[in-house]
């Protein structure tokens, strides 16, 4: 159960309404404190001391305050119109899978807020204004504070203009899917050398999966506090990335299990419908390889950000070929209580490489970076398969003409 509200509470904290929502509600809760500083004995003494600061005439602070939320009602649709646009050119150029890593943007979340929490705080204030002949009953303060805010939102509309042209540039997008990507693999591979290889434990029973799904991992903590609580010892039957149908074996034990007890230990696996880098940092190399062959395609044809996508892959080839992830969770005495599959380094290569190299063989400037690239691998890390990529490379290399 606790893994279930930890599940909800990151889907609800990663929506992309979540931090304008609280945006939001910041700036309503600013409303309601400037309404009772307004209507308070030290701000009507502010406003009777400050003749500036007072506004006599109901009827304008109205006309004021309705242009502003007419205003900034406009403003909003029309950066996310533009933003919208900008999100279509960058899919189709590219991947749609890049799209989440660009609505999820906390910058465009942020302004997103700003915006909603300006028209919210002008209605608010709209509906407190009265017709008053001193004018001290008038939420002058609150209606200046909206002013200022108005200011603000110009000049963060016009630096949202320039922040929103340069991130789609394709470069920032591999970029961000690059970091994504390396810091969820630096949490799934902490270790820096392999895991040894011992005989698994005998676990003829299996837990079958109960919906389908993308598996993307298991909670390592509850699993290992599973085994010891019941004796029993668990192997994962999947790899990160497998689609799984309703049915299928997920989880292999030592022992027979009652099914209250197997949809316990489902709860410890993590298979959404829809993968995430920070869940499964595979899905990255996915992206950033399905942003290589789009660019290699005939009706995209851009070399150039090919290459930097590929290059982003080799810097996580070079990471992951010197870290690795737990694969044998042991109890205090060493006995082995969880195994875990990994892919090896090997088929995450291939995987990856392969589709590019047959894709992108008869481009000239691809051949000479995978090269490149490959040359470098190699050297860094030894890996047999690099070695093979390059036999290849070479003989492609050799039969273009000079």
């Amino acid at each position: 159960m606790n893994n279930f509200f930890k599940r909800k509470y990151q889907k609800t904290v990663n929506s992309i309404a979540f931090l304008p929502a609280i945006i939001a509600l910041g700036f309503l809760a600013l409303g309601g404190l400037m309404i009772t500083l307004d209507y308070s004995e030290p701000g009507k003494l502010i406003k009777s001391q400050l003749d500036w600061l007072r506004l006599k005439d109901a009827s304008t602070a109205r006309s004021i305050i309705g242009a502003i939320a007419a205003g900034i009602l406009s403003l909003t649709v029309f950066s996310f119109s533009m933003v919208m646009i900008v999100l279509n050119q960058a899919a189709s150029q590219m991947s749609n899978r890049v799209l989440g890593q660009l609505i999820g943007n906390k910058f465009q979340q942020s302004v997103l807020g700003t915006y909603i929490g300006t028209i919210i705080y002008a209605f608010f204030l709209l509906s407190t204004i009265r017709d008053v002949e001193s004018g001290i009953y008038i939420p002058a303060l609150s209606t200046y504070l909206l002013i200022f805010i108005t200011i603000f939102d110009i000049f963060l509309f016009i630096y949202f203009l320039h922040y929103i042209t340069q991130s789609v540039k394709y470069e920032v997008i591999i970029q961000k899917v690059f970091d994504d990507t390396l810091a969820s693999m630096k949490k799934a591979c902490a270790h820096q050398q392999p895991s040894s290889l011992e005989v698994s434990p005998t676990t003829p029973f299996h837990v079958k999966a109960v919906k389908s799904g993308i598996f993307e991992g298991v909670e390592l903590e509850g699993l290992k506090a599973f085994c010891l609580e019941h004796s029993i010892q668990i192997k994962v039957l999947l790899t990160p990335g497998t689609f799984v149908l309703p049915g299928t074996p997920v989880l292999a034990t030592s022992k027979s299990l009652p099914e209250e007890l197997q949809h316990q230990l489902l709860e410890f696996m993590f298979i959404p419908l829809i993968q995430t880098i920070q869940g499964n940092f595979l899905y990255g190399f996915s992206q950033l390889r399905e942003i290589t062959l789009k660019a290699l395609s005939t009706g995209v044809n851009d070399p150039g950000t090919a290459i930097i996508s590929l290059r982003a892959l080799s810097s996580l080839f070079l990471y992951r070929s010197q870290h690795h992830p737990e694969l044998l969770i042991r109890d205090p005495q060493g006995a082995i209580l969880l195994v875990v599959p990994e892919v090896s380094f090997e088929a995450l290569v291939l995987e990856h490489l392969n589709p590019i190299w047959d894709y992108g063989q008869d481009d000239r400037l691809l051949c000479h970076e995978m090269y490149a690239l490959c040359s470098q691998l190699q050297k860094l890390t030894s890996k047999p398969v690099f070695e093979n990529l390059l036999s290849k490379i070479k003989a492609r290399l050799a039969s273009f003409p000079s």
